[in-house]
């Protein structure tokens, strides 16, 4: 089968591969589609920090934005899943520790990330073998474009359900990303008044056409944000988030600099602060599939195009497809 391999930092292309196996507990997936993202771009050029502390590794297989059908089951795994459409859950932990016993498996010791860590093989390929117990059902109402948006979903949702918010209180989401206009679009959801701040026109026109007031740094108003959700990569917004919200207010970080970012734990303190880290969207793959199924959020915008697997290289390198509308994610059908 043909697969995207990344063999070095700045090198990816299309290899013929050995097709998976279902192993005792595994599946294996047929890919309708997959997302690029923007820690397959930093695996792509090599500044992702896994490379530099040993979690990942060349060649690497990347992708773990997907939806697809199963087509094969292993030892142990109900036949109710065979020809099923399904996403799965990134976060692969050892399922017998405390932490996973919890519900915390996304925190595990030993997580392995599929596409990203540990050597698992990405989605960014024809199939892919999964862990019966990482899947989630979709059901007809979810098409593939939605079903390769749940993983960046229930991370949105997460942050966004960090964020402690009741029906009518204001929120402002820093960056206009992929991730920040998902945590907009599911605050609405929830009737949360859901501004967003940005710095890229791109961005922000699409922001407001799908309704939200969108500004850039000196346009925004002094309004009281109950919480902020920090969707961004730049180094300096952490610190701008806690001054921004309200006192006894919450500031939820889910993006991640390439740089280290500082905050004065001071102002933490004295504003009664809560600050909440988001890390994948395990706990909130059920709650994206919902939604889309009941078209409460509709994500679909944000995808800019769908390209096929031999394209995959060009768009992790920075090339954006001629026919790209305005949206932030580029999808890829690796049935083409």
């Amino acid at each position: 089968m043909r697969a995207l391999v990344l063999t070095g930092p700045g090198k990816a292309e299309v290899q013929e591969v050995e097709p998976p196996v279902a192993a005792p507990g595994q599946v294996v997936v047929d890919v309708e589609r997959a997302g690029v993202c923007g820690t397959d771009v930093e695996l792509f050029t090599g500044e992702m920090s896994y490379l530099r502390t040993g979690r990942s590794w060349y060649p690497l297989r990347p992708g773990h934005e997907w939806c697809g059908r199963v087509t094969a089951v292993g030892e142990g795994v109900d036949a109710v899943w065979l020809g099923r459409r399904v996403t799965g859950d990134t976060m692969l932990g050892c399922g017998r520790c405390e932490r996973c016993r919890s519900g915390r498996h996304h925190v595990c010791a030993d997580l392995a990330e599929i596409g990203i860590s540990l050597g698992r093989s990405g989605a960014l390929a024809e199939r892919l073998a999964v862990p019966a117990t990482a899947l989630y059902a979709l059901p007809d109402a979810v098409d593939s474009t939605l079903g390769a948006l749940v993983e960046p979903g229930a991370n949105a949702l997460r942050a966004v359900q960090g964020a402690g918010l009741r029906q009518g209180e204001r929120l402002l989401v820093l960056g206009t990303g992929t991730i920040g206009l998902l945590a907009a679009l599911f605050a609405r959801s929830q009737g949360i008044e859901a501004h967003l701040m940005g710095r890229d026109p791109e961005g922000l026109r699409l922001a407001r056409s799908l309704g939200f007031a969108a500004w850039t740094r000196p346009e925004l108003p002094e309004l009281p944000w109950n919480a902020v959700i920090d969707a961004s990569n730049a180094p300096e917004l952490p610190a701008l988030a806690l001054d921004l919200v309200e006192p006894a207010g919450r500031v939820v970080y889910i993006g991640l600099a390439a740089a280290p970012s500082t905050l004065d734990t001071r102002d933490l303190l004295l504003k009664d602060v809560t600050a909440v880290g988001i890390l994948g969207g395990s706990a909130g793959l059920p709650g994206a599939v919902a939604a889309y199924a009941d078209a409460s959020v509709d994500a679909r915008p944000l995808v800019a195009a769908t390209v096929g697997l031999a394209e995959t290289a060009a768009v992790l390198a920075g090339h954006r497809p001629a026919e790209a509308g305005p949206g932030p994610k580029i999808h890829i059908d690796p049935q083409r």
